[in-house]
């Protein structure tokens, strides 16, 4: 195929690393920022800078922020090919799914939203790797009359950049277990950090604070965009976590050990029927 990534920040230039390096498509970067074009090209993460002309791809992939892709796309889908198939690598689908889907139908194209679980701490082309998807768990978030020949396409492609578990799923069903597995994670991390004990944890700290504290420098700009289009399942998987926290905080407060004792144990049982039920699972 001939694919165009708009947008080559970490995930948009791991993809052109990734597909570069384990395919043998065609790749077309194109970003706001022309040097990083040229880094990409001298690179060889693309096969060439974009030019602009639209004309001939088979694939674009925006690797955007949603707000971003949203008007980018607005600005520029009148000029696609109608045979091109859009996806997107937003961490929400849900009502943006909806509105790209209209915006793509409304010019006689087809969309299909994905979303690779892969990151890092620190974003930006600089910090992109061709292996960033290696066993990483790939989401497709089709709707219910989508075509499954561009279903199979992206399915294809995930296998090609090494995905591990690929799932297929609504775009409601996406945000409602993202806000649960990765969002509600990236709030936690965020109000751990501003304990006033933050500055002085040098030699104290371990690997749970690391794994704790790792997401904590997220993009600020990017992440209030995800959460916001998420709130009502993200205020529930909150809401839920304040619960459970009031709970060992009223064992604390009350010296009832027996108490907290059933609540690690109860952490721990669901933790490891977790653990015993991935384990059955097909990869």
């Amino acid at each position: 195929m001939k694919i165009l990534v708009v947008g080559l920040g970490l995930i948009g230039g791991s993809l052109c690393k990734a597909l570069k390096k384990y395919t043998t498509h065609y790749v077309v970067g194109c970003d706001i920022n022309h040097d990083i074009e040229f880094a990409a090209l001298r690179d060889v993460a693309v096969d060439e800078e974009f030019r602009g002309d639209f004309s001939g791809f088979d694939l674009v992939i925006m690797s955007l922020f949603p707000e971003q892709t949203e008007r980018y796309l607005g600005e520029n889908i009148a000029r696609f090919d109608k045979s091109t198939l859009i996806t997107d690598v937003c961490g929400i689908k849900g009502g943006f799914s909806a509105r790209v889907k209209a915006l793509a139908e409304e010019n006689g194209m087809r969309y299909v939203g994905i979303h690779p679980m892969a990151g890092k701490e620190f974003g930006g082309y600089a910090n992109s790797t061709p292996d960033l998807f290696q066993r990483a768990n790939f989401i497709i978030a089709p709707f219910e009359d989508s075509d499954d020949a561009d279903v199979e396409l992206l399915r294809s492609l995930a296998s090609e950049l090494g995905a591990g578990k690929i799932v297929v799923t609504s775009p409601e069903n996406h945000d409602k277990m993202i806000a649960y597995t990765s969002q509600l994670a990236h709030i936690v991390s965020s109000a751990y950090v501003k304990s006033p004990e933050l500055g002085l944890e040098c030699g104290f700290s371990g690997g749970s604070f690391q794994d704790m504290t790792r997401i904590a420098t997220m993009n600020e700009k990017m992440w209030t965009d995800l959460f916001m289009q998420n709130r009502d399942n993200l205020i529930f998987e909150l809401d839920t976590l304040i619960e459970n926290l009031n709970k060992y905080s009223h064992a604390l407060r009350f010296g009832d050990a027996e108490e907290m004792l059933a609540l690690i144990a109860e952490g721990r049982r669901l933790k490891e029927d977790n653990l015993r039920h991935r384990v059955g699972q097909p990869n």
